[in-house]
């Protein structure tokens, strides 16, 4: 694969722009996603962020790209006010039940992959934890030390902003306005309001600390994934990607001290926007999230993926129980249509048909428009348009009839390796039974049929036709006979 043929265009955060996409090593992409901090429930707000580059993973490696996708799991560090001050997320949850921190945050961790594999979210190829790699955190302080774009103050080591011009860029902030709620309060030990902190000096009786050239205590949250991502990507990757609430202060930071350190950390920058309940952010703190547990509790994965996906990962989207079952007959009308497919593939003749060069090149255009959508900065409402617009072309084609086996069963597998390999909203496995088997069957409901009418049964016949109806299956007397179909 030569470097300009990926086809992709990405917005990119960090210049504002949509971006031709080209990997640093042809062929090959690395990805970094920030994790969760692990100390309570996932939700749906989570869930728009990790569906989203799921998603982004799956095209890349559908496209012929070898993906090396890294995301951390924060387990020290984060601090109540994603800043410099107050207390550890961890620690707190961890006092307040009365549990070790590193306990807290195994329960947690297990938790969140649980219901990402419910949600059918693929696994990073590696997830690093933020405690398990101090040492190279510590590296980077030091280089940065060394540099003077730190200084050590009583066991507490900080960036300094002002020697790094380009800090701001990110996020767009001014950060000399110090804007409410994210400009920290100038501590007496910091030259700057704006530095934020690398390496915290553990106050007595914090539970989480490590020895330091610096003295005992704690990395700053942004550090951590600095080094992770420069530890498995290299200093320089492709992709960086993340919510828009971590863009400001944490990506910002994580830019100014990876570049000041000497890295050109990550070429191009992106960001999922939120989930919102009545224009309200979705979040802990506000106490109006809903779980993903409480979510599947009373939705299948594939419906909450399909309500992710119906928006655009930089757009946001509001949240109730209604717009969710709202989809519930997209998704319907999406496995309908693998149903049909895959049972008329099963009892079509294997002889090649004069229908199957029209029918393949209708899949074609289909395929063309899903693949143009998700180039565009992986585009996955016009991409699930298109994935409806072929399920439409394979009901025509089953209904009208006339079709090989091979032709059928290509279309159905390009209707999987959409729906399926990439959106993660179709299952193939679902469906199995619904090949020659299923076929069989309702032909022989129908046969049985015809003959309760010949035997002027027509009672039993009626009641056999809702039967069928029943399952799935529109029936059509015809002056040729009965004709059926799976219910698009």
């Amino acid at each position: 694969m030569s470097e300009a043929s990926t086809g992709l265009v990405i917005h990119d955060s960090y210049s504002r722009t949509k971006r031709p996409f080209t990997p640093l090593t042809p062929g090959h992409v690395g990805i970094y996603v920030c994790g969760p901090t692990v100390y309570s429930d996932t939700h749906l707000g989570h869930a728009k962020s990790y569906v989203s580059f799921d998603v982004v993973v799956r095209w890349l490696r559908f496209s012929g790209l070898r993906v090396r996708h890294v995301e951390n799991i924060t387990d020290v560090g984060h601090l109540v006010d994603n800043a410099d001050d107050g207390e550890d997320k961890l620690i707190r949850t961890a006092r307040l039940t009365q549990v070790h921190p590193l306990e807290l945050a195994e329960k947690y961790a297990r938790l969140f992959f649980k219901d990402m594999d419910a949600l059918g979210v693929t696994r990073p190829d590696i997830s690093p934890r933020a405690t398990g790699h101090i040492l190279e955190q510590q590296a980077i302080i030091r280089e940065l030390l060394a540099r003077k774009h730190a200084y050590e103050v009583n066991g507490s080591v900080y960036f300094s902003v002002a020697s790094f011009p380009e800090y701001g860029r990110l996020s767009g902030r001014d950060t000399e306005e110090g804007e409410e709620g994210h400009r920290v309060a100038v501590r007496g030990e910091k030259r700057d309001p704006r530095d934020f902190a690398l390496w915290k000096r553990a106050e007595g009786g914090h539970i989480l600390r490590w020895e330091s050239p610096w003295g005992m205590g704690f990395p700053g949250w942004h550090i951590e994934c600095s080094a992770m991502a420069s530890r498995y990507l290299g200093e320089s990757f492709d992709i960086h990607g993340g919510g828009l609430d971590n863009q400001f202060p944490h990506h910002e930071c994580e830019i100014a001290q990876s570049r000041a350190a000497g890295h050109g950390f990550a070429g191009t920058w992106m960001h999922n926007n939120l989930v919102t309940v009545e224009g309200r952010k979705m979040s802990k703190s506000l106490g109006n999230f809903t779980s993903v547990t409480q979510a599947l509790e009373k939705n299948e994965a594939a419906l909450v993926r399909l309500w992710v996906l119906s928006t655009h990962y930089r757009s946001p989207v509001d949240y109730s129980a209604q717009g969710l079952e709202a989809l519930r007959g997209g998704l319907e009308r999406l496995r309908a249509a693998l149903r049909a497919v895959s049972a008329s593939a099963a009892a079509a003749a294997s002889v090649s048909a004069a229908g199957d060069g029209p029918f393949l090149a209708e899949v074609a255009v289909a395929e063309a428009a899903f693949t143009a959508a998700m180039n565009d900065d992986f585009n996955t409402p016009l991409a699930l348009g298109a994935l409806f617009d072929l399920a439409r072309v394979l009901n025509t084609a089953v209904a009208r009839g006339g079709l090989s086996r091979a032709a059928l069963e290509a279309g159905r597998a390009r209707y999987l390796a959409l729906g399926a390999e990439v959106m993660g909203v179709l299952d193939a496995s679902a469906v199995q039974s619904v090949g020659g088997d299923a076929a069989r069957y309702v032909e022989l409901l129908v046969e049985t049929r015809q003959r309760l009418k010949a035997a002027k049964a027509f009672e039993i016949a009626d009641w056999l036709r809702r039967e069928i109806a029943s399952r799935g299956v529109v029936l059509e007397d015809t002056a040729s006979g009965p004709r059926w179909r799976f219910e698009s």
